[in-house]
């Protein structure tokens, strides 16, 4: 089985678990021994990629228009396409007209999250929001239609079995690339435009999803939320989509310094590590945070990664007088999020909706102890994770504290959380892709 597979992230160039994912997928399929020819936006040849190796760079192409063909050592049977472009991140997003703290206050399961007026952002840190997509520049839709015309180009001069697109990012080529060389499409589906805008989707993106979806021959979806979405909002077939859980895997390098943050020994950490935007629930940690500072000093809750709501956020913070209890340490990789695990007493992730959500699985894999909430694709896998509605501040405060407050339960949820992590691999996920390719193609051949 060739598989020419079409992907929009690969590290280090990431802005979530898109990244994470295609680089976890691909290198467990190369070690099945499937072909597969990655086309990205972009070369990896950024000096943090310190988790591959580049071997054989080439420059040369068969084609007129600039592009970039080379393997990385960890992949023997997968080779990378790359087109020069500069494009914009597809997950930014502009920040709402009304505060945080407005939505907050008048969200199911809140109270007031106002208060300790006066207070700034936590010492040290320069209140100054991020750049989510610095790596990207221009003309988003320009830039999609034009790396589905070059990819084309490339799917000319190849040959292969199936089309594999990664997001609606990629569906426009892979509807391209299948139709040019007559064999199946198999959509995945990372996240959808109801997960990452609410009510407030872009009908332009939903209807590249909604073409692509039904374009294919074969949807892998992250979860059963997500095909759920995919069944309800999209008008998909549910026997058409397949769903195919993520795993865990890691990569990249940064830079996180403990000492800079003046934790102590004796403070308990509270870790959310994401993108800091709406779909995360980012203002859900706080007001829980705030609940638990009010019967808890000795703790203090991290706050790792950036996003458009960053700047709002730690106005929050500060505005509900926990700015010097909450730490923001901008986006980590690989060997810092590493870093930030070992010191996480606690991991929280609060999303609104979330179709997967690989952060809980690296979390358990570092002995952390994990509470998600019921609006995520990940608790459907897991066993030994403590399971809250994003918007009940209450029971989420609740249970930060019982697990802060009670050692056998945190040691509990540690040594079960192991067997969640264990029980599911890339390989799990490289084999059941590889399983909807031969239905696929299959289905084009009338078998």
């Amino acid at each position: 089985m060739r598989v020419f597979m079409l992907g929009w992230e690969f590290p280090p160039f990431i802005s979530g678990g898109l990244g994470t994912a295609c680089y976890g997928l691909t290198k467990a399929m190369s070690g099945l021994g499937t072909e597969i020819l990655f086309v990205l936006p972009r070369p990896v040849t950024s000096p943090f990629s310190t988790h591959v190796k580049l071997l054989s760079p080439r420059a040369d192409s068969p084609l007129a228009a600039p592009m970039t063909e080379f393997r990385l050592d960890e992949f023997e049977h997968v080779s990378f396409r790359t087109i020069p472009s500069r494009m914009d991140d597809p997950y930014a997003r502009p920040e709402p007209a009304e505060t945080i703290a407005d939505k907050s206050r008048t969200t199911k399961g809140s109270s007031s999250t106002t208060g300790g007026e006066g207070n700034t952002a936590t010492p040290g840190f320069v209140a100054e929001t991020p750049k989510t997509g610095d790596h990207y520049a221009g003309d988003m839709f320009g830039e999609i239609q034009r790396y589905a015309s070059l990819a084309t180009e490339i799917a000319r001069h190849e040959t292969f079995d199936v089309v594999h697109a990664h997001d609606w990012m990629t569906f426009p080529a892979g509807l391209a690339v299948a139709a040019l060389k007559g064999v199946p499409l198999v959509v995945h589906v990372h996240s959808t435009e109801f997960d990452r805008s609410g009510v407030n989707v872009d009908t332009r993106i939903y209807d590249i999803e909604r073409r692509g979806m039904h374009g294919a021959m074969k949807i892998a979806a992250v979860s059963s939320l997500t095909k759920n979405i995919c069944v309800h909002h999209y008008g998909v077939e549910p026997s058409k989509v397949e769903v195919i859980y993520n795993a865990v895997e890691f990569n990249g390098n940064g830079e996180f310094d403990e000492e800079k943050y003046k934790i102590h020994s004796d403070e308990k950490i509270v870790l959310f590590l994401g993108r800091i935007t709406m779909q995360k629930g980012p203002e859900y940690f706080l007001a829980a945070a705030k609940k638990v500072l009010e019967v808890m000093d000795n703790v203090k809750f991290v706050m790792a990664g950036s996003g458009d709501m960053i700047r709002r956020v730690i106005e929050m913070a500060a505005s509900m007088g926990i700015g010097h209890k909450v730490l923001f340490t901008g986006f980590l990789r690989g060997a810092d999020v590493e870093r930030v695990f070992k010191m996480a007493d606690l991991y929280v992730m609060p999303s609104v909706s979330e179709p997967f959500g690989i952060a809980p699985l690296e979390a358990m894999s570092h002995d952390v102890p994990v509470i998600v909430s019921k609006q995520s694709g990940v608790a459907e896998v897991l066993n030994h994770a403590l399971k809250v509605d994003f918007w009940d501040i209450n029971e989420m405060a609740n249970k930060i504290i019982a697990v802060l407050r009670h050692p056998p339960l945190a040691s509990t949820l540690r040594q079960h959380g192991s067997f969640d992590v264990r029980k599911r691999t890339w390989v799990d996920a490289a084999r059941e892709c590889v399983e909807v390719y031969g239905q696929a193609v299959g289905m084009v051949k009338g078998r």
